[in-house]
């Protein structure tokens, strides 16, 4: 398949993909588990279980009370410790259980393969195992097997570009478990009615290409009626990966401002999302663990790692050995759209595919001067935005400027800031921006 043109902006930083070569590695036998009742991108799920509970592998903890949310269940077999409200890294009140493991690892009975004879029964397995999207964003896959009929998807996009620096665990996966992510992408093909699908790699993972070219080979021999499934090589470009970026490359489709993959018949996916789909269908246990990549300067044994979803990344640190020196900054995620966390004590939830731990030289951020008026950050923005006057915006708290400039069409990607000469917080700035206009719109309606 021909590429049809490379997204504009966009920037080349370095990949620092120093744990490609790493294969997974399983870790069990932590004595604690902190699952919060938020591991989505949505309204948080409603506890289930109470201070002295016996929970089994599997068991649901959680149960969506909104339409947006998604079912939660325990990563291990124990006894709930507490029931807490806290207060998260990014400032939002949430529920977290906390578990003492029994280190039995005893499923839950009711755990088996899901019944699945039509649409509506896949999209209900899908909430059941509390899949969310797996490449960062979080956003509830359920809720994304439902598009409007008269805007239904011909083409499913599965992301496995993995632009960001640092994060190897999607290339893992698609190098150890071809498998498992194709026949992901073959459910949904087949319940959802989608006639073709297009998994999009950047180019310089030739082994992930190669593995899932060859598996899809191997299937299609085994099968007369074969799904339309391809393998596409992209530009190496961050970021490759986000969601309208990847539609533009892949179909030549530009989705709208405030519009969403739907409203060009297309449907994204990430591969670890197929993966777990896949899974769940096969054996009935729901998301519960997570690959992610440990990586920075400081520490000691960088790799790619299955871990117990509600780890605390202190525990994580320490059972590979920890660190080599003090932490200065711990990332959720690559270091162009990661979140900081202020404690280690934070969980691994179901979004992340990294944590990245870094020292007082490779965290410092220089301080910021008065913007020159280059424009690298305009020339380099994938949306065609432009940051600095964003920014200015957003310093005074200028809502109206900021909507008239289409603030909300900012996927906060970090090139400006990246590109920036008077190395401007310009991406933190915008969130603030875009943070007081949710408020005033809450403030409004609360009016109502």
């Amino acid at each position: 398949m021909a590429i049809f043109n490379r997204f504009s902006g966009g920037i080349h930083p370095p990949g620092n993909k120093g744990t490609r070569d790493s294969e997974t590695v399983v870790l069990d036998g932590f004595k604690v588990v902190r699952i919060p009742m938020l591991l989505h991108n949505g309204p948080p799920s409603v506890c289930i279980v109470k201070k002295g509970d016996e929970v089994s592998v599997g068991q649901l903890i959680g149960k969506p009370g909104h339409p947006l949310a998604v079912s939660i269940h325990s990563s291990v077999s124990g006894k709930v410790r507490s029931v807490a409200d806290e207060v998260a890294s990014n400032g939002q009140l949430m529920t977290v259980v906390t578990i003492d493991c029994d280190g039995q690892q005893t499923v839950a009975p009711d755990i088996g393969p899901p019944t699945v004879e039509s649409r509506e029964d896949f999209i209900n397995a899908v909430r059941e195992a509390g899949l969310v999207g797996l490449g960062g964003a979080g956003f509830p896959t359920h809720i994304k097997l439902k598009p409007p009929a008269d805007k239904y998807p011909d083409t499913l996009l599965l992301n496995g570009a993995e632009c960001e620096p640092y994060i190897t665990s999607d290339f893992r996966l698609m190098v150890e478990n071809p498998d498992d992510v194709i026949e992901g992408i073959e459910k949904v093909l087949f319940y959802m009615e989608i006639p073709r699908a297009l998994i999009g790699i950047e180019k310089n993972k030739p082994e992930a290409i190669r593995a899932l070219k060859e598996t899809i080979e191997q299937r299609r021999q085994k099968t007369a009626d074969y799904p339309d499934i391809e393998v596409v090589g992209l530009p190496t470009r961050y970021p490759q990966g986000a969601e309208k970026m990847l539609i533009k490359v892949l179909t030549g489709r530009i989705v709208p401002f405030g519009g969403l993959p739907h409203d060009v018949h297309v449907m994204v996916m990430n591969v670890n999302t197929a993966r777990s789909i896949s899974d769940y269908l096969k054996t009935g246990m729901p998301l519960i663990r997570k690959t992610l990549t440990l990586d920075g300067d400081i520490v000691k044994k960088p790799g790619n790692y299955n871990v117990p979803v509600g780890l605390p990344i202190a525990d994580l640190i320490q059972a590979v050995d920890g660190l080599d020196g003090e932490a200065s900054k711990i990332l959720m995620g690559g270091p162009m759209m990661g979140i900081a966390v202020d404690r280690t004590e934070a969980s691994i939830l179901k979004i992340n595919n990294a944590i990245l731990v870094f020292g007082k030289t490779a965290a410092d951020i220089p301080d910021e001067t008065d913007c020159i008026r280059c424009a690298r950050c305009v020339e380099q923005c994938p949306m065609k935005l432009v940051p600095t006057t964003l920014d200015a915006m957003a310093r005074e708290h200028d809502l109206e400027g900021l909507m008239a400039y289409d603030v909300n069409n900012c996927i906060e990607c970090g090139c400006c800031s990246y590109v920036c000469p008077a190395k401007r917080y310009l991406v933190q700035s915008i969130r603030n921006g875009k943070a007081e206009i949710r408020a005033a719109r809450a403030k409004e309606a609360s009016k109502k």
